[in-house]
């Protein structure tokens, strides 16, 4: 079969891009990769080398949050070919209400978590007939090597950008300007959501507009819903801010990759060192693999994964972070993986020092979370379940 994929501005969608692609030629399947950054430049990548292509129907045509089919000019390509695009969201689908809208006609949508996926059939089912889970996947590079793991240099690290909770009010203040009411809202759904972190946006808007008496109909919601994509940055990044400063304040020494953290309170803490604010994807995962314990803060995934856990075993790790419906139901406590509870911020410390000290207990617990990853959650299998549904 033959398959189109895109890069774009998204560096990691590119290292995602590559390891579908290179999937997909261990099958023996024809794939072009069109650069969306500079198509009309020569090259292996370029938009002639893309017709060429095409002189021949392309099977499918694969995009991340819909870089490559949400676009005009995308969609009546696929449609005249009957091309099946397929669109794996990485993040919620609140942010994708103008794609799922409008898509080729031939559309399948992967999203990375269950409550996504039944928010997708409840408000866009229409729209969206065809919408699957899929969880994340990590990239296996071969066995990680623990041999020395008590050696590595660094104790915990964590890979992830950080910004202020408070500039997502601003861009809510922004935003509502001229609108009190809806301002004094999003304000309330902020605090609503740190003080029950187990719900998610969707619902805690819906809880909160019942709690106030507003009424709202469809269409109105799922602009609500929209709208409540800074109060959904916000919330992640409180809990970032929250437990870096926790493992700062207990003298842990903590590495941190990614832009932003500069811009912590405890940025300055001689227990803290900023690796860099950006490096390629790739060159993340051996980084991850020089720590003891990664630490992970989902995003607002209540019943979804995150490919930085999977990574992080891939490489050998210990993975320590909050968790999730599905990830509860796959991965054991102490067995296969690490938990804490963003309730309970107070035992990460704990959790650290226990590992660090008792490093064999830490290596068993990443040798059981390697192999289920292993198994399961890798690229070869995302690659299996989009075959499924190309014809």
């Amino acid at each position: 079969m033959r398959f189109v994929l895109f890069y774009s501005g998204v560096e990691s969608f590119n290292y995602f891009t590559d390891r579908i692609v290179e999937e997909l030629k261990k099958r023996e399947h024809e794939c072009f990769i069109l650069s969306l950054n500079d198509m009309s430049s020569p090259g292996a990548h370029s938009f002639e080398e893309f017709t060429r292509f095409l002189s021949v129907k392309a099977d499918a045509t694969i995009a991340f949050d819909g870089l490559g089919i949400k676009e005009d000019i995308f969609i009546e390509l696929w449609d005249s070919m009957n091309t099946l695009a397929v669109n794996i969201l990485m993040d919620h689908p609140l942010r994708f209400h103008p794609t799922m809208q409008k898509h080729p006609q031939n559309y399948i949508q992967f999203c990375c978590d269950r409550n996504h996926v039944e928010y997708v059939r409840h408000y866009f089912g229409g729209e969206v007939p065809r919408v699957e889970f899929m969880p994340h996947a990590g990239t296996y590079m071969g066995e990680p090597g623990l041999t020395g793991y008590q050696e590595r240099p660094y104790d915990v690290l964590f890979s992830g950008t950080f910004y202020e909770p408070q500039t997502y009010l601003k861009q809510i203040d922004k935003e509502f300007e001229k609108n009190e009411l809806l301002r004094e809202f999003y304000y309330n759904l902020s605090e609503y959501m740190i003080a029950n972190h187990f719900v998610t946006t969707e619902q805690a808007v819906l809880n909160l507009a019942a709690e106030t008496d507003l009424q709202f109909n469809t269409g109105q919601l799922k602009i609500m819903f929209a709208c409540a994509e800074p109060i959904d940055w916000m919330a992640r990044m409180y809990y970032r801010k929250k437990v870096i400063q926790l493992i700062a304040d207990a003298g842990i020494e903590i590495w941190l990759l990614g832009r932003g953290w500069e811009n912590h309170p405890c940025a300055d803490s001689a227990n803290v060192h900023i690796i860099s604010d950006r490096v390629p994807f790739r060159e993340t995962l051996p980084i991850m693999n020089q720590a003891k314990i990664n630490l992970n803060v989902m995003p607002w995934f209540k019943d979804g994964t995150h490919d930085r856990i999977f990574n992080i075993f891939l490489q050998g790790s210990l993975v320590l972070t909050d968790t999730s419906l599905w990830l509860s139901e796959n991965f054991q406590n102490k067995r296969d993986i690490v938990y804490y509870g963003l309730d309970k911020l107070e035992e990460v410390p704990e959790l650290i020092n226990y590992y660090l000290k008792n490093w064999d207990e830490a290596v068993e617990v990443i040798r059981n979370g390697f192999e289920i990853v292993r198994t399961k959650y890798t690229w070869n299998n995302i690659v299996e379940q989009i075959l499924k549904h190309v014809i």
